[in-house]
């Protein structure tokens, strides 16, 4: 039951989407309604405003992490085991991906799940996201930087942690990222994917 509590805690922190609220209160326009409309942080910087799309991906961030972080503080004492900080993981990533407070029309996921990874491990997440940095500096594709990073994160968890339950989360969380981005590929084999600091009336389809 505590299990069940503490997943659906998850889910409800997972779905509130930081590009939809803080584009209201950035007085921007409804991140899915322009681009790609996709409401994430990527979406958000081709309004042209900086700020506000660095906050999406901090609150984007941060909920994956929260979620995390108190499954891993206060879930022994409810009897919350690795099974359970797995179904957490998988919970507020798919509260992104699917928020029951916007309709079920979510973000593809990719500053969630950097935030899960360092509520695991700190190591874990900064290996994943210098990944994405390094990709993202080298290439200036978002989503191409998100899809290798994803696939890298299982990776460097096995070789931190070896192979448990909380391993088959990330596999599970990496799947569904590149499934998000299915339009994106599409777009990169083509040539057509926009580049990182694009503005929302270049191309209309972008990571997030």
């Amino acid at each position: 039951m505590n299990t069940l509590l503490f997943t659906v805690a998850a889910y409800l922190i997972g779905s509130m989407s930081f590009a939809v609220v803080v584009s209201k209160l950035f007085g921007l326009g409804d991140p899915r309604t322009y681009g790609s409309k996709n409401p994430g942080a990527t979406n958000v910087l081709r309004s042209g405003n900086k700020a506000a799309a660095a906050v999406t991906l901090l609150g984007d961030g941060f909920k994956g992490w929260l979620a995390v972080w108190l499954a891993q503080k206060y879930g022994a004492q409810y009897g919350i085991d690795d099974t359970g900080i797995a179904l957490v993981c998988l919970a507020v990533f798919l509260g992104h991906l699917w928020p029951v407070f916007f309709r079920f029309v979510g973000g593809k996921g990719v500053a969630t799940m950097f935030g899960v990874l360092l509520g695991i491990n700190p190591w874990l997440g900064l290996a994943t996201l210098v990944t994405w940095a390094v990709i993202a500096y080298a290439f200036r594709y978002s989503s191409l930087a998100a899809l290798i990073a994803s696939i890298f994160a299982p990776f460097f968890y096995a070789l931190m942690e070896g192979a448990d339950v909380i391993l088959l989360a990330i596999v599970i969380m990496s799947a569904l990222l590149i499934y998000r981005h299915a339009k994106n590929i599409g777009n990169l084999l083509a040539g057509k994917e926009s580049r990182i600091g694009s503005k929302k009336n270049d191309h209309k389809t972008k990571a997030g």
